[in-house]
């Protein structure tokens, strides 16, 4: 049960934390209108002090008895210092938090709590443990920067947000540098309106090539944007950043919150598994718990919803406040609460389709029965109305599927695990009716049917062109004919073996291409089908891969790719489905 609010809320405003080179950040402060020490929660982010505090953390958790400290970051709004984002946020943290323990009101004990942004400032400043880190809530937060932010672990840039993105942080940078007259009159013809997390670029300006060209745009008010397309690859740039490679150093509990249509879904639960079994301490080891709805990237997570992913409406069950959810963690870290807290299970997780909560012991669950579908057709299952079909048993000697890839005439997105651009379920019978995708779908369900954890596809594919990209979408098709897709990912071919060390195709020849498509607990109802959509392109979610093997940064202009799909008792390509009994 929920504590009752006890106090009222005193404002410190604009406080000044200096850094250990001398730059000065500065917070904005709630406490408790009362004498004492309380513990407290820590939120970083470059949006502006005030976009957070609308969200109403300090107003939940200073009446309970805890401090709330917003601060902006380097080189944001009101803090001094140059914005790199991420790059700074490691030792900043550290620097704010062992401040925000040393606070007249501060008993000493700092917890972090946020969402994207405010999530991965958390996971960046987890492993250098500051002694007076107690707990971290990170929400919808990216963790490995590289193949989750700015790059999907497929290798396609992310393209569908990552330029607005840069637009939007670039308005402050602009506004400081005294350069609204003259850049910003060269950025606002490319919005499709004034620019937020849910207003896009125009169609025109997804489309504009070269890439690099956003780079000399922005230059002056987004630097880091140049570095970013310089470094396609994984590499030394990327790992001082991802917090994947630092699990060992961490030493705090966790509450990772995540949800299955938001567009950093996949790192949850990778941090929750690699900090359970991985973390510095058996108390840390021990502390990491984690939740999954059925969300996109809602702002804030805090305003219950029952449609928080396009046109899908998960019901009354879904309905779920963090606030109250996350008190009861902070509580048993930050003020040693003796609640059940060490007695729940680990995981909760929303499965869509039968939309219930459950309460799991591990991920992937144990029970799990990993079970392929296959592809299979007589050659054409080109669209909806072709003849692709998904089955359990092994296809005969069936002819490959053919299609054409044109990067002047993309797949386009239609929702997703995304940002900016429309999120979540949607019906993608539009995107199925083109011959550029191909379509394969099983027989009716008997009866239902839940898949619950990884899921990746596998295909035997070859392309004329020397790099490419092939793109796989899970789908529940309702008895209605309503294509929800429900996962999906990407494989950029020249990272097929390494996101490090990529190698370009031989045209012609059968390469086995992995594709991960992120994670999922949906129930196939009894009357419904399952569906895979195979195709090359999904933009502007994705930037189109040009074909030609170059510089996909610096090049524009690119080549027509012919694609084959191979599904035989030699070329076994399959969707490998997490079932559970």
């Amino acid at each position: 049960m929920v504590s009752a609010a006890k106090y009222r809320i005193a404002e410190e405003l604009d406080v000044p934390a200096k850094m250990r080179d001398g730059t000065t950040l500065f917070a904005d402060i709630y406490r408790p209108d009362t004498e004492g020490k309380f513990p407290v929660l820590l939120l970083r982010l470059p949006y502006g002090k005030q976009f957070i505090s609308d969200f109403g953390d300090h107003e939940f958790f200073v009446p309970r008895g805890y401090i709330v400290v917003i601060q902006d970051t380097r080189g944001r709004f009101s803090s001094e210092g140059d914005f790199t984002p991420l790059f700074d946020e490691p030792l900043d943290g550290y620097d704010t938090v062992e401040w925000a323990a040393k606070l007249p009101w501060s008993n000493g004990k700092v917890g972090t709590i946020g969402q994207s942004y405010l999530g991965a400032t958390q996971y960046l400043t987890s492993w250098t443990a500051p002694p007076s880190l107690r707990c971290q809530v990170p929400v919808s937060a990216a963790a490995d920067f590289h193949s989750g932010w700015v790059y999907d672990v497929g290798g396609a840039l992310v393209h569908g947000w990552m330029i607005p993105y840069a637009i939007f942080l670039a308005r402050d940078t602009i506004e400081r540098l005294g350069l609204k007259e003259e850049l910003w009159p060269k950025v606002r013809p490319y919005l499709d309106r004034s620019i937020n997390f849910a207003n896009p670029l125009t169609a025109e300006a997804y489309r504009r090539l070269p890439l690099m060209e956003w780079a000399e745009l922005l230059n002056e008010a987004a630097p880091y944007l140049r570095d970013y397309l310089n470094n396609p690859d994984d590499g030394p740039y990327w790992h001082s950043i991802n917090a994947e490679r630092k699990f060992g150093d961490v030493d705090v509990p966790m509450l990772h919150v995540s949800s299955w249509y938001d567009i950093f879904s996949r790192d949850g639960a990778i941090m929750f598994n690699g900090l359970a079994s991985g973390a510095k301490t058996p108390e840390a080891r021990g502390g990491q718990r984690l939740l999954l709805g059925p969300w996109g990237h809602l702002f804030p997570y805090t305003s219950p919803t029952t449609k928080g992913a396009g046109e899908a409406d998960f019901g009354d069950a879904s309905l779920l406040d963090l606030h109250d959810y996350e008190l009861n963690f902070l509580n048993r870290w930050l003020k040693d609460d003796a609640n059940d807290w060490d007695e729940r299970p680990p995981i909760r997780l929303f499965t869509m389709g039968r939309n219930q909560w459950r309460d799991e012991h591990e991920w992937p669950l144990a029970r799990t029965r990993w079970t392929p579908m296959y592809l299979d057709s007589g050659g054409s299952a080109n669209t909806l109305n072709g003849d692709g079909t998904l089955t359990r048993t092994t296809p005969a000697d069936s002819p490959a599927d053919v299609f054409v890839y044109d990067p002047d005439d993309p797949v386009p997105t239609n929702g997703g695990n995304l940002l900016v651009l429309p999120i979540g379920a949607y019906d993608q019978r539009e995107v199925e009716a083109r011959p550029d995708v191909l379509v394969y779908t099983g027989e009716t369900l008997s009866n239902d049917l839940e898949v619950t954890g990884p899921v990746k596809a596998t295909l035997f594919a070859e392309s004329s062109a020397i790099d490419t990209d092939f793109t796989a979408k899970l789908v529940d098709v309702h008895p209605s004919g309503y294509a929800q897709n429900i996962v999906d990912g990407m494989i950029r071919c020249r990272y097929r073996n390494s996101r490090e060390q990529p190698s370009l195709l031989q045209p012609g020849q059968v390469t086995e291409l992995e594709i991960d498509l992120w994670a999922t607990s949906h129930v196939f109802l009894e009357g419904h089908r399952i569906r895979l959509e195979i195709s090359s392109s999904n933009f502007p979610r994705f930037d189109r891969n040009l074909n030609t093997g170059g510089d996909q940064a610096r090049e524009a202009t690119w080549n027509v790719a012919y694609q084959k799909v191979h599904h035989s008792a030699r070329y076994l390509s399959h969707i490998m489905l997490p079932m559970i009994p």
